[in-house]
Protein backbone atom coordinates (compact mmCIF):
# COMPACT_ATOMS: atom_id res chain seq x y z
CA UNK A 1 0.00 0.00 0.00
CA UNK A 2 1.36 3.40 -0.89
CA UNK A 3 2.09 6.44 1.03
CA UNK A 4 -0.32 8.35 0.48
CA UNK A 5 -3.13 5.66 0.46
CA UNK A 6 -2.18 5.01 4.12
CA UNK A 7 -2.08 8.76 4.62
CA UNK A 8 -5.74 9.14 3.26
CA UNK A 9 -6.93 6.27 5.72
CA UNK A 10 -5.38 7.79 8.73
CA UNK A 11 -7.01 11.05 8.25
CA UNK A 12 -10.17 9.32 7.86
CA UNK A 13 -10.06 7.80 11.20
CA UNK A 14 -8.95 10.62 12.43
CA UNK A 15 -12.14 12.66 11.02
CA UNK A 16 -14.14 9.71 11.96
CA UNK A 17 -12.95 10.05 15.57
CA UNK A 18 -13.54 13.38 15.45
CA UNK A 19 -16.86 13.35 14.37
CA UNK A 20 -18.02 10.84 16.90
CA UNK A 21 -16.58 12.71 19.35
CA UNK A 22 -18.50 15.76 18.56
CA UNK A 23 -21.46 13.45 17.87
CA UNK A 24 -21.30 12.02 21.86
CA UNK A 25 -20.79 15.45 23.05
CA UNK A 26 -23.76 17.13 21.24
CA UNK A 27 -26.45 14.05 22.07
CA UNK A 28 -25.07 14.15 25.85
CA UNK A 29 -25.99 18.17 25.93
CA UNK A 30 -29.11 17.84 23.66
CA UNK A 31 -30.21 15.03 26.12
CA UNK A 32 -29.88 16.90 29.18
CA UNK A 33 -31.25 20.16 27.21
CA UNK A 34 -34.39 17.69 25.72
CA UNK A 35 -35.01 16.64 29.52
CA UNK A 36 -35.45 20.16 30.61
CA UNK A 37 -37.81 20.73 27.81
CA UNK A 38 -39.88 17.51 29.05
CA UNK A 39 -40.04 18.73 32.45
CA UNK A 40 -41.04 22.17 31.18
CA UNK A 41 -43.69 20.28 29.48
CA UNK A 42 -44.80 18.17 32.21
CA UNK A 43 -44.90 21.86 34.15
CA UNK A 44 -46.80 23.54 31.54
CA UNK A 45 -49.37 20.43 30.23
CA UNK A 46 -50.08 20.19 34.98
CA UNK A 47 -50.89 24.42 34.95
CA UNK A 48 -53.08 24.42 31.53
CA UNK A 49 -53.95 20.51 30.87
CA UNK A 50 -55.15 20.08 27.03
CA UNK A 51 -58.03 22.61 26.13
CA UNK A 52 -58.84 26.11 25.97
CA UNK A 53 -55.89 28.16 27.39
CA UNK A 54 -53.07 25.58 26.00
CA UNK A 55 -54.79 25.59 22.59
CA UNK A 56 -54.61 29.07 22.16
CA UNK A 57 -50.74 29.59 23.23
CA UNK A 58 -49.91 26.55 20.95
CA UNK A 59 -52.05 28.04 17.89
CA UNK A 60 -50.33 31.54 18.56
CA UNK A 61 -46.58 30.08 18.71
CA UNK A 62 -46.80 28.43 15.48
CA UNK A 63 -45.97 32.17 13.85
CA UNK A 64 -42.76 32.62 16.51
CA UNK A 65 -42.23 29.45 16.12
CA UNK A 66 -41.04 29.49 12.53
CA UNK A 67 -38.12 32.07 13.49
CA UNK A 68 -37.35 29.74 16.36
CA UNK A 69 -37.45 26.48 15.38
CA UNK A 70 -37.11 26.89 11.44
CA UNK A 71 -34.92 29.96 11.39
CA UNK A 72 -32.93 29.67 14.56
CA UNK A 73 -32.98 26.15 14.89
CA UNK A 74 -30.58 23.65 13.66
CA UNK A 75 -30.81 23.25 9.81
CA UNK A 76 -32.56 26.36 9.33
CA UNK A 77 -31.92 28.82 7.02
CA UNK A 78 -30.31 31.32 8.88
CA UNK A 79 -28.16 28.34 10.49
CA UNK A 80 -27.28 26.56 6.74
CA UNK A 81 -26.77 29.77 5.18
CA UNK A 82 -24.44 30.94 7.04
CA UNK A 83 -22.60 27.71 8.26
CA UNK A 84 -22.52 27.10 3.91
CA UNK A 85 -20.81 29.85 3.13
CA UNK A 86 -18.40 30.90 6.36
CA UNK A 87 -17.11 27.34 6.51
CA UNK A 88 -15.25 28.01 3.13
CA UNK A 89 -14.18 31.97 3.30
CA UNK A 90 -12.50 31.49 7.29
CA UNK A 91 -9.97 29.16 9.12
CA UNK A 92 -10.80 28.19 12.28
CA UNK A 93 -7.26 28.05 13.97
CA UNK A 94 -6.90 31.72 12.51
CA UNK A 95 -7.74 35.36 12.86
CA UNK A 96 -10.97 36.16 11.89
CA UNK A 97 -10.65 38.18 8.49
CA UNK A 98 -12.12 41.69 8.27
CA UNK A 99 -14.56 40.63 5.38
CA UNK A 100 -15.97 38.10 6.88
CA UNK A 101 -16.81 40.18 10.02
CA UNK A 102 -18.54 42.98 7.60
CA UNK A 103 -20.35 40.61 5.63
CA UNK A 104 -21.56 38.82 9.39
CA UNK A 105 -22.51 42.24 9.99
CA UNK A 106 -24.62 43.63 6.80
CA UNK A 107 -26.60 39.93 7.62
CA UNK A 108 -27.07 41.22 10.99
CA UNK A 109 -28.56 44.54 10.31
CA UNK A 110 -30.42 43.40 7.16
CA UNK A 111 -32.11 40.23 8.98
CA UNK A 112 -33.13 42.75 12.14
CA UNK A 113 -34.72 45.57 9.30
CA UNK A 114 -36.41 43.28 7.73
CA UNK A 115 -37.75 40.78 10.92
CA UNK A 116 -38.67 44.38 12.80
CA UNK A 117 -41.09 45.28 10.23
CA UNK A 118 -42.78 41.71 10.49
CA UNK A 119 -43.06 42.01 14.23
CA UNK A 120 -45.16 45.26 13.90
CA UNK A 121 -47.35 43.25 10.89
CA UNK A 122 -47.71 40.55 13.34
CA UNK A 123 -48.74 42.67 16.35
CA UNK A 124 -50.80 45.11 14.76
CA UNK A 125 -52.76 42.26 12.57
CA UNK A 126 -52.24 39.21 15.44
CA UNK A 127 -56.71 39.05 15.35
CA UNK A 128 -56.42 38.65 11.56
CA UNK A 129 -53.85 36.08 11.34
CA UNK A 130 -55.26 34.06 14.55
CA UNK A 131 -58.64 34.55 12.65
CA UNK A 132 -57.07 32.53 9.50
CA UNK A 133 -54.95 29.86 11.14
CA UNK A 134 -58.13 29.04 13.56
CA UNK A 135 -60.71 29.38 11.01
CA UNK A 136 -62.61 26.32 12.79
CA UNK A 137 -62.38 27.87 16.15
CA UNK A 138 -64.60 29.67 18.71
CA UNK A 139 -64.10 32.99 19.20
CA UNK A 140 -63.47 32.76 22.41
CA UNK A 141 -60.16 30.70 21.47
CA UNK A 142 -59.70 32.98 18.54
CA UNK A 143 -59.75 36.13 20.61
CA UNK A 144 -57.24 34.76 23.23
CA UNK A 145 -54.88 33.59 20.51
CA UNK A 146 -54.67 36.82 19.14
CA UNK A 147 -53.41 38.22 22.37
CA UNK A 148 -51.03 35.78 22.64
CA UNK A 149 -49.44 36.44 19.52
CA UNK A 150 -49.14 40.08 20.54
CA UNK A 151 -46.84 39.31 23.43
CA UNK A 152 -44.48 36.38 21.75
CA UNK A 153 -44.30 38.81 18.10
CA UNK A 154 -40.98 40.39 19.65
CA UNK A 155 -39.63 36.65 19.02
CA UNK A 156 -39.91 37.08 14.87
CA UNK A 157 -36.40 40.02 15.82
CA UNK A 158 -35.09 37.22 17.91
CA UNK A 159 -35.21 34.25 16.52
CA UNK A 160 -33.97 35.53 13.23
CA UNK A 161 -30.65 36.65 15.34
CA UNK A 162 -30.19 33.37 17.03
CA UNK A 163 -30.27 31.98 13.87
CA UNK A 164 -27.34 33.69 12.66
CA UNK A 165 -24.93 33.58 15.79
CA UNK A 166 -26.16 30.01 15.54
CA UNK A 167 -24.50 29.63 12.21
CA UNK A 168 -21.01 31.45 12.97
CA UNK A 169 -21.00 29.18 16.31
CA UNK A 170 -21.14 25.82 14.47
CA UNK A 171 -18.96 27.13 11.64
CA UNK A 172 -16.03 27.30 14.34
CA UNK A 173 -17.16 23.85 15.49
CA UNK A 174 -18.48 25.48 19.00
CA UNK A 175 -21.53 23.19 19.26
CA UNK A 176 -22.13 23.17 22.68
CA UNK A 177 -23.40 26.93 23.46
CA UNK A 178 -25.87 26.38 20.61
CA UNK A 179 -27.35 23.37 22.09
CA UNK A 180 -26.98 24.30 25.71
CA UNK A 181 -29.20 28.10 25.12
CA UNK A 182 -32.44 26.36 24.89
CA UNK A 183 -32.07 25.02 27.84
CA UNK A 184 -32.59 28.53 29.09
CA UNK A 185 -36.02 29.26 27.58
CA UNK A 186 -37.52 25.84 29.13
CA UNK A 187 -35.94 26.82 32.68
CA UNK A 188 -37.15 30.77 32.39
CA UNK A 189 -40.50 29.04 31.16
CA UNK A 190 -40.99 26.38 34.47
CA UNK A 191 -39.70 29.49 36.72
CA UNK A 192 -42.51 31.61 35.66
CA UNK A 193 -45.36 29.54 35.05
CA UNK A 194 -44.34 27.82 38.58
CA UNK A 195 -45.14 31.44 40.02
CA UNK A 196 -47.93 32.55 38.19
CA UNK A 197 -49.80 29.66 39.31
CA UNK A 198 -53.25 31.50 39.15
CA UNK A 199 -52.29 32.15 35.40
CA UNK A 200 -55.95 31.40 34.13
CA UNK A 201 -55.50 32.83 30.59
CA UNK A 202 -52.08 32.13 29.99
CA UNK A 203 -50.85 35.19 29.52
CA UNK A 204 -47.43 34.82 31.78
CA UNK A 205 -46.78 31.93 29.69
CA UNK A 206 -46.52 33.92 26.24
CA UNK A 207 -44.73 36.70 28.27
CA UNK A 208 -41.79 33.53 29.25
CA UNK A 209 -41.78 32.48 25.80
CA UNK A 210 -40.38 35.79 24.70
CA UNK A 211 -38.30 36.32 27.78
CA UNK A 212 -36.61 32.85 27.04
CA UNK A 213 -35.89 33.25 23.38
CA UNK A 214 -33.92 36.96 24.65
CA UNK A 215 -32.03 34.89 27.29
CA UNK A 216 -30.66 32.50 24.57
CA UNK A 217 -29.73 35.21 22.52
CA UNK A 218 -27.90 36.91 25.25
CA UNK A 219 -26.38 33.78 26.17
CA UNK A 220 -24.65 33.41 22.67
CA UNK A 221 -23.08 36.77 22.30
CA UNK A 222 -19.72 36.49 24.66
CA UNK A 223 -18.65 33.63 22.54
CA UNK A 224 -19.55 35.04 19.15
CA UNK A 225 -17.51 38.60 20.28
CA UNK A 226 -14.50 36.38 21.25
CA UNK A 227 -14.24 35.26 17.89
CA UNK A 228 -14.09 38.80 16.66
CA UNK A 229 -17.63 39.18 15.63
CA UNK A 230 -17.66 42.75 17.10
CA UNK A 231 -21.34 44.40 16.10
CA UNK A 232 -21.07 47.18 13.74
CA UNK A 233 -24.42 48.86 12.21
CA UNK A 234 -22.87 49.07 8.84
CA UNK A 235 -24.51 47.11 5.92
CA UNK A 236 -21.25 47.45 3.50
CA UNK A 237 -21.65 43.88 2.23
CA UNK A 238 -25.36 44.28 0.78
CA UNK A 239 -23.18 44.09 -2.98
CA UNK A 240 -20.72 41.47 -1.81
CA UNK A 241 -20.97 38.30 -3.62
CA UNK A 242 -20.77 36.23 -0.92
CA UNK A 243 -23.60 38.13 0.54
CA UNK A 244 -25.55 37.28 -2.22
CA UNK A 245 -24.33 33.55 -2.10
CA UNK A 246 -26.27 33.91 1.10
CA UNK A 247 -29.32 35.40 0.18
CA UNK A 248 -29.01 32.68 -3.00
CA UNK A 249 -29.15 30.04 -0.39
CA UNK A 250 -31.38 31.57 2.32
CA UNK A 251 -34.39 32.48 0.01
CA UNK A 252 -35.45 29.04 -1.49
CA UNK A 253 -34.73 27.48 2.38
CA UNK A 254 -36.93 30.12 3.97
CA UNK A 255 -39.43 29.22 0.97
CA UNK A 256 -38.76 25.69 1.82
CA UNK A 257 -39.42 26.08 5.39
CA UNK A 258 -42.74 28.23 5.16
CA UNK A 259 -43.74 25.32 2.66
CA UNK A 260 -43.21 23.16 5.85
CA UNK A 261 -44.68 25.55 7.68
CA UNK A 262 -47.75 25.66 5.38
CA UNK A 263 -48.25 21.92 6.09
CA UNK A 264 -48.48 22.75 9.76
CA UNK A 265 -51.08 25.63 8.93
CA UNK A 266 -53.17 22.76 7.16
CA UNK A 267 -52.60 20.51 9.95
CA UNK A 268 -54.44 23.29 12.48
CA UNK A 269 -56.80 23.95 9.96
CA UNK A 270 -58.32 20.05 10.20
CA UNK A 271 -57.40 20.23 14.01
CA UNK A 272 -59.67 23.24 14.54
CA UNK A 273 -62.31 21.20 13.55
CA UNK A 274 -61.80 18.09 15.56
CA UNK A 275 -62.87 18.26 19.50
CA UNK A 276 -61.10 21.32 22.09
CA UNK A 277 -57.71 20.28 22.42
CA UNK A 278 -56.58 18.19 19.37
CA UNK A 279 -53.62 20.63 18.84
CA UNK A 280 -52.06 20.73 22.02
CA UNK A 281 -52.65 16.55 21.51
CA UNK A 282 -50.80 16.82 18.49
CA UNK A 283 -47.71 19.27 19.80
CA UNK A 284 -47.19 16.91 22.87
CA UNK A 285 -47.04 13.92 20.49
CA UNK A 286 -45.15 15.73 18.28
CA UNK A 287 -42.62 16.55 21.41
CA UNK A 288 -42.71 13.23 22.42
CA UNK A 289 -41.27 12.07 18.96
CA UNK A 290 -38.65 14.63 18.40
CA UNK A 291 -37.25 13.77 21.99
CA UNK A 292 -35.02 10.78 20.58
CA UNK A 293 -35.32 11.78 17.64
CA UNK A 294 -34.02 15.55 18.01
CA UNK A 295 -31.16 13.79 19.84
CA UNK A 296 -30.36 11.64 17.11
CA UNK A 297 -30.29 13.92 14.54
CA UNK A 298 -28.75 17.07 15.68
CA UNK A 299 -25.97 14.74 17.33
CA UNK A 300 -24.71 13.80 14.11
CA UNK A 301 -26.13 15.76 10.92
CA UNK A 302 -24.73 19.39 13.17
CA UNK A 303 -20.89 18.24 12.88
CA UNK A 304 -21.64 16.55 9.32
CA UNK A 305 -22.94 19.60 7.22
CA UNK A 306 -19.82 21.81 7.67
CA UNK A 307 -17.66 18.48 7.11
CA UNK A 308 -20.41 18.20 3.73
CA UNK A 309 -19.68 21.64 2.82
CA UNK A 310 -15.89 21.56 2.85
CA UNK A 311 -15.76 17.99 1.04
CA UNK A 312 -18.05 19.98 -1.47
CA UNK A 313 -15.65 22.97 -1.68
CA UNK A 314 -13.06 19.75 -2.46
CA UNK A 315 -14.61 17.82 -4.90
CA UNK A 316 -14.37 14.91 -2.61
CA UNK A 317 -17.35 13.31 -3.46
CA UNK A 318 -16.00 9.82 -2.28
CA UNK A 319 -15.63 11.74 0.91
CA UNK A 320 -19.11 12.84 0.79
CA UNK A 321 -20.78 9.71 0.02
CA UNK A 322 -18.47 8.01 3.04
CA UNK A 323 -19.93 9.78 5.55
CA UNK A 324 -23.23 10.13 4.41
CA UNK A 325 -23.49 6.33 4.68
CA UNK A 326 -21.92 6.44 7.92
CA UNK A 327 -24.20 8.38 9.42
CA UNK A 328 -27.49 7.86 7.80
CA UNK A 329 -26.53 4.11 8.79
CA UNK A 330 -25.74 4.86 12.47
CA UNK A 331 -29.11 7.13 12.78
CA UNK A 332 -31.10 3.99 11.35
CA UNK A 333 -29.34 1.61 13.87
CA UNK A 334 -30.14 3.51 16.78
CA UNK A 335 -33.91 4.89 15.19
CA UNK A 336 -34.83 1.41 14.75
CA UNK A 337 -35.32 0.50 18.56
CA UNK A 338 -36.41 4.17 19.58
CA UNK A 339 -39.06 3.42 17.24
CA UNK A 340 -40.59 -0.19 18.75
CA UNK A 341 -40.60 1.62 22.00
CA UNK A 342 -42.81 4.55 20.69
CA UNK A 343 -45.41 1.54 19.26
CA UNK A 344 -44.93 -0.85 22.38
CA UNK A 345 -44.65 1.94 25.04
CA UNK A 346 -46.18 5.48 23.96
CA UNK A 347 -49.62 4.71 26.11
CA UNK A 348 -47.10 4.20 29.05
CA UNK A 349 -45.10 6.77 28.29
CA UNK A 350 -47.47 9.62 28.18
CA UNK A 351 -49.28 8.60 31.65
CA UNK A 352 -46.05 8.74 33.48
CA UNK A 353 -44.54 11.92 31.74
CA UNK A 354 -47.84 14.10 31.53
CA UNK A 355 -50.82 12.77 32.99
CA UNK A 356 -51.45 14.76 36.16
CA UNK A 357 -52.95 18.24 37.44
CA UNK A 358 -55.20 19.13 34.17
CA UNK A 359 -54.41 16.70 32.20
CA UNK A 360 -56.74 13.95 32.20
CA UNK A 361 -57.02 10.32 31.17
CA UNK A 362 -58.60 11.64 28.05
CA UNK A 363 -55.70 14.02 26.77
CA UNK A 364 -53.62 11.10 27.63
CA UNK A 365 -55.99 8.85 24.73
CA UNK A 366 -55.51 11.95 22.54
CA UNK A 367 -51.74 12.47 22.35
CA UNK A 368 -51.16 8.37 22.29
CA UNK A 369 -53.09 8.55 19.26
CA UNK A 370 -51.57 10.97 17.47
CA UNK A 371 -47.87 9.68 19.00
CA UNK A 372 -48.52 6.55 16.81
CA UNK A 373 -48.60 7.19 14.22
CA UNK A 374 -46.16 9.95 13.98
CA UNK A 375 -43.56 7.77 15.04
CA UNK A 376 -43.54 5.81 11.80
CA UNK A 377 -41.98 9.14 9.91
CA UNK A 378 -38.56 8.25 11.99
CA UNK A 379 -36.62 6.46 9.41
CA UNK A 380 -37.84 8.73 6.62
CA UNK A 381 -37.39 11.80 8.67
CA UNK A 382 -33.65 11.06 9.41
CA UNK A 383 -33.12 10.41 5.64
CA UNK A 384 -34.77 13.40 3.96
CA UNK A 385 -33.06 15.31 6.56
CA UNK A 386 -29.51 13.72 6.20
CA UNK A 387 -30.00 14.31 2.47
CA UNK A 388 -30.89 17.87 2.78
CA UNK A 389 -27.70 18.81 4.41
CA UNK A 390 -25.91 17.00 1.19
CA UNK A 391 -27.99 19.61 -0.81
CA UNK A 392 -27.01 23.02 1.66
CA UNK A 393 -23.51 21.68 0.75
CA UNK A 394 -23.51 22.07 -3.03
CA UNK A 395 -25.48 25.72 -2.32
CA UNK A 396 -29.06 24.14 -3.33
CA UNK A 397 -32.03 24.91 -1.21
CA UNK A 398 -33.96 25.54 -4.11
CA UNK A 399 -34.63 21.56 -5.03
CA UNK A 400 -35.20 20.68 -1.38
CA UNK A 401 -38.15 23.86 -1.55
CA UNK A 402 -39.81 22.67 -4.63
CA UNK A 403 -39.88 19.30 -3.23
CA UNK A 404 -41.96 20.14 -0.25
CA UNK A 405 -44.17 22.90 -2.86
CA UNK A 406 -44.85 19.90 -4.63
CA UNK A 407 -46.07 18.04 -1.25
CA UNK A 408 -48.58 20.64 -0.20
CA UNK A 409 -51.49 19.14 -2.41
CA UNK A 410 -50.50 15.79 -1.39
CA UNK A 411 -50.61 17.30 2.64
CA UNK A 412 -53.96 18.45 2.19
CA UNK A 413 -54.99 15.37 0.04
CA UNK A 414 -53.73 12.33 2.91
CA UNK A 415 -55.95 14.91 5.63
CA UNK A 416 -58.91 14.63 3.95
CA UNK A 417 -58.44 10.73 3.63
CA UNK A 418 -57.11 9.98 6.80
CA UNK A 419 -58.85 12.44 9.36
CA UNK A 420 -62.45 11.31 9.19
CA UNK A 421 -61.78 7.48 10.39
CA UNK A 422 -58.96 8.65 12.28
CA UNK A 423 -59.23 11.68 13.83
CA UNK A 424 -55.96 13.03 15.46
CA UNK A 425 -54.14 10.54 14.20
CA UNK A 426 -54.71 11.02 10.99
CA UNK A 427 -53.63 14.44 10.87
CA UNK A 428 -50.25 12.69 12.00
CA UNK A 429 -50.39 9.83 9.79
CA UNK A 430 -50.27 12.26 6.57
CA UNK A 431 -47.45 13.75 7.90
CA UNK A 432 -45.54 10.50 7.78
CA UNK A 433 -46.67 9.71 4.58
CA UNK A 434 -45.55 12.99 3.22
CA UNK A 435 -42.04 12.70 5.02
CA UNK A 436 -41.25 9.23 3.11
CA UNK A 437 -42.55 11.22 0.03
CA UNK A 438 -40.55 14.06 0.03
CA UNK A 439 -37.29 11.87 1.07
CA UNK A 440 -37.96 9.56 -1.73
CA UNK A 441 -37.68 12.59 -4.38
CA UNK A 442 -34.98 13.93 -2.96
CA UNK A 443 -32.94 10.90 -3.09
CA UNK A 444 -34.27 10.78 -6.82
CA UNK A 445 -32.75 14.32 -7.92
CA UNK A 446 -29.74 14.46 -6.28
CA UNK A 447 -27.94 12.24 -8.77
CA UNK A 448 -27.66 15.16 -10.41
CA UNK A 449 -25.45 16.62 -8.35
CA UNK A 450 -23.32 13.28 -7.22
CA UNK A 451 -24.13 9.82 -7.95
CA UNK A 452 -24.46 8.39 -3.73
CA UNK A 453 -24.34 4.75 -3.28
CA UNK A 454 -27.92 3.86 -2.19
CA UNK A 455 -27.35 0.48 -2.28
CA UNK A 456 -25.61 0.16 0.74
CA UNK A 457 -28.08 2.16 2.25
CA UNK A 458 -31.02 -0.32 1.31
CA UNK A 459 -29.11 -3.48 2.22
CA UNK A 460 -28.75 -1.89 5.71
CA UNK A 461 -32.53 -0.69 5.76
CA UNK A 462 -33.56 -4.53 4.86
CA UNK A 463 -31.60 -5.92 7.29
CA UNK A 464 -32.49 -3.45 10.42
CA UNK A 465 -35.74 -3.70 9.52
CA UNK A 466 -36.06 -7.74 9.51
CA UNK A 467 -34.47 -7.80 12.92
CA UNK A 468 -36.47 -5.00 14.22
CA UNK A 469 -39.81 -6.94 13.19
CA UNK A 470 -38.81 -10.08 15.09
CA UNK A 471 -38.14 -7.88 17.98
CA UNK A 472 -41.19 -6.02 17.80
CA UNK A 473 -43.33 -9.43 17.99
CA UNK A 474 -41.39 -10.43 20.65
CA UNK A 475 -41.92 -7.40 22.48
CA UNK A 476 -45.86 -7.81 21.64
CA UNK A 477 -46.12 -10.86 23.73
CA UNK A 478 -43.68 -9.92 26.27
CA UNK A 479 -45.88 -6.62 26.89
CA UNK A 480 -49.29 -9.05 26.59
CA UNK A 481 -48.44 -11.47 29.01
CA UNK A 482 -46.22 -9.89 31.98
CA UNK A 483 -48.78 -8.08 34.12
CA UNK A 484 -48.28 -5.58 36.49
CA UNK A 485 -50.07 -3.11 38.75
CA UNK A 486 -48.91 0.58 40.07
CA UNK A 487 -46.44 2.49 38.20
CA UNK A 488 -43.32 1.33 39.78
CA UNK A 489 -43.99 -2.31 37.82
CA UNK A 490 -45.34 -0.49 34.55
CA UNK A 491 -41.67 1.26 34.47
CA UNK A 492 -39.72 -1.60 35.21
CA UNK A 493 -41.89 -3.81 32.71
CA UNK A 494 -41.27 -1.44 30.02
CA UNK A 495 -37.68 -1.24 30.55
CA UNK A 496 -37.14 -4.83 31.46
CA UNK A 497 -38.86 -5.38 27.70
CA UNK A 498 -37.03 -2.73 26.00
CA UNK A 499 -33.99 -3.79 27.25
CA UNK A 500 -34.79 -7.27 25.93
CA UNK A 501 -36.06 -6.22 22.78
CA UNK A 502 -32.91 -4.03 21.82
CA UNK A 503 -30.26 -6.72 22.68
CA UNK A 504 -32.84 -8.97 20.46
CA UNK A 505 -32.02 -6.63 17.91
CA UNK A 506 -28.31 -5.58 18.18
CA UNK A 507 -27.80 -9.55 18.00
CA UNK A 508 -30.40 -10.50 14.93
CA UNK A 509 -28.07 -7.46 12.89
CA UNK A 510 -24.80 -8.66 14.22
CA UNK A 511 -25.79 -12.29 12.29
CA UNK A 512 -26.77 -10.62 9.33
CA UNK A 513 -22.57 -9.03 9.60
CA UNK A 514 -24.19 -5.40 10.23
CA UNK A 515 -20.70 -3.66 10.66
CA UNK A 516 -22.20 -1.28 13.50
CA UNK A 517 -23.93 -3.74 15.30
CA UNK A 518 -20.59 -5.62 15.23
CA UNK A 519 -18.59 -2.01 16.42
CA UNK A 520 -20.63 -2.28 19.46
CA UNK A 521 -20.15 -5.83 20.18
CA UNK A 522 -16.53 -5.41 19.75
CA UNK A 523 -16.53 -2.53 21.91
CA UNK A 524 -18.82 -3.84 24.65
CA UNK A 525 -16.28 -6.51 25.01
CA UNK A 526 -13.60 -4.54 25.24
CA UNK A 527 -14.63 -2.55 27.98
CA UNK A 528 -15.43 -5.79 29.48
CA UNK A 529 -12.37 -7.25 28.98
CA UNK A 530 -10.69 -3.78 30.10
Amino acid sequence: MNTSKLMQIEENNRKNISLLKAAWLIALVIIISKVIGFFRDVVIAKYYGVGLVSDAYFYAYQIPSLMLILFGGVGGPFHSAIVSVFSKIVTIDKETPKFAINLFNTFVNSTFLVCFVLTLLVFLFSDVICQIIISGGNPELISLASTHLKIMSPILVIGGLIGIYYGILVTYNEFLIPNISPMLVSFVIILTVSIAKNDSLGYALAFATTMGALVQFIFQLPKVLKLGYKYKPTLSCIKNKKYKNILELLFPSILSSTVGQIYIYVDMFFASQLETGAWTAIGYANRVFQFPVGILVTAFLVPLFPLFSKLVAQNDFNGIRYYFNKGIGLLNFAAFPILIGILLFSHDAIVILFQRGQFDSNATKMVTMALIFLSVSIIPYIFRDSLTRVYFAFNDSKTPFYVALSSVITKIFLNFIFVKPLGIGGITLSTSFVTLINGLLLGLFIRKKIKMDFNIYIKEFLIMSISALFAFLVGVVLYKYIIVSGLIGVIIKDTLIFLIITIIYAILTCLFKLSYAKELFLKIKYRMIK
